[in-house]
């Protein structure tokens, strides 16, 4: 972002003095006062939430967009193991019904339904669709995880992410000049148990997703290796690896592939927690280093619930502690045990909360998104 005049003096002072003024401010305040400093400091960074799903429109919605001062993202996903969700024409009017309400506040993210793939005119038909949806706003396609961990072709071969049935779509969203955001794989924990695990619970909830008791199914590294195709083949398509590029047990090893692959960044999407379990120093350098590929994210999921008043809370307590943990050196309980907050730089909060998602999401800024 540019700044000009008495704002380059706003933010220069505010780079320096941010770490005292959190403490000071912080120190004195009650935990409720306390979320209410998090929101205005966050408020100031314009903040974009990279991946989240929202398909309910609600006045309650629209002004807690507003007291966060919070763009979102707003995901479509065709998944066939929860039919709540509805149809993907259902989802795509949801969405644009909420971000129509939202006053500005949010930006849709597309997809295809890839259960289709067998059908003759499915290349035809999907990428028409997806320019219209581009023509109507959709900023970003999303590819979900049933590509490479459930969906089967005639022959009964799991339909990895670079089948060249699915090159095409790629090449349209690259020539449109739209986001890739794929959701390649998932945590360690689904492929090998462990009960320590802090993903475990999901599993335990979704055993369709658990593949340690899906026999045949592909393995960890042949999903990422799939992806990793895609990247090398499409080296002008924008990617964006969600949850960390389900590398989340180690952001050494999200830094290989940031390095190899120069066309791809991450979101945070549900992974905070992953990265508070690391070592602080090894985060903290990590986030400082590659602090021009990381999306904030929170996977806030709001689709069905008549009452949205508790997705909010879950949605405002998130965003609150997710800033606590990326901007004080606060020691507090996130998710269950104590950590340290990274207390990163400004410039780095700014890129991770802000000017990352308009850089690598073209159309935010064709949004009005600066």
């Amino acid at each position: 972002m540019k700044q000009k005049g008495s704002d380059v003096t706003t933010y220069r002072l505010q780079r320096l003095l941010w770490p005292a003024i959190c403490a000071a401010v912080i120190a004195g305040s009650s935990p409720g006062q306390t979320t209410t400093v998090f929101q205005r400091a966050l408020a100031d960074l314009h903040p974009i939430d990279a991946h989240a799903h929202v398909l309910q429109s609600d006045p309650a919605l629209t002004r807690m967009l507003d007291r966060w001062n919070l763009h979102i993202v707003d995901i479509l996903v065709v998944n066939d193991k929860d039919p709540g969700r509805g149809s993907l024409d259902r989802q795509r009017a949801a969405a644009l019904a909420f971000i129509h309400s939202a006053h500005g506040h949010a930006s849709l993210c597309t997809t295809f339904d890839p259960f289709r793939l067998s059908q003759p005119d499915f290349l035809k038909t999907t990428i028409d669709r997806l320019n219209r949806d581009f023509a109507n706003g959709a900023i970003a396609v999303k590819v979900w995880k049933n590509v490479g961990m459930e969906l089967k072709d005639s022959s009964g071969r799991y339909v990895m992410v670079d089948d060249p049935r699915l090159e095409p779509i790629f090449q349209d969203i690259a020539a449109h000049n739209k986001t890739l955001i794929a959701h390649q794989a998932e945590p360690d924990v689904a492929w090998i148990p462990d009960p320590k695990a802090i993903d475990n619970s999901y599993y335990a909830e979704h055993p369709e997703w658990n593949m340690s008791k899906v026999p045949g199914a592909p393995s960890k590294a042949a999903v990422i290796a799939s992806r990793d195709h895609l990247l090398a083949e499409n080296p002008k398509l924008r990617v964006i690896g969600a949850h960390l590029g389900s590398m989340e047990s180690d952001v050494d090893l999200v830094a290989q592939w940031l390095d190899r692959y120069p066309n791809f960044a991450v979101d945070t999407a549900a992974r905070v927690p992953h990265l508070t379990i690391q070592p602080r120093a090894k985060v903290r350098a990590f986030l400082i280093k590659y602090q021009d590929r990381v999306l904030y994210g929170t996977d806030t999921d709001i689709f069905r619930r008549s009452d949205v008043k508790p997705s909010i809370a879950d949605w405002e307590k998130q965003l609150a502690e997710d800033w606590r943990y990326f901007s004080t050196a606060d020691t507090f309980n996130y998710d269950g045990h104590m950590v340290k907050g990274l207390q990163l730089p400004l410039p780095v909060l700014r890129k991770l909360y802000h000017d990352n998602a308009v850089h690598w999401i073209a159309g935010l800024a064709a949004d009005g998104v600066h």
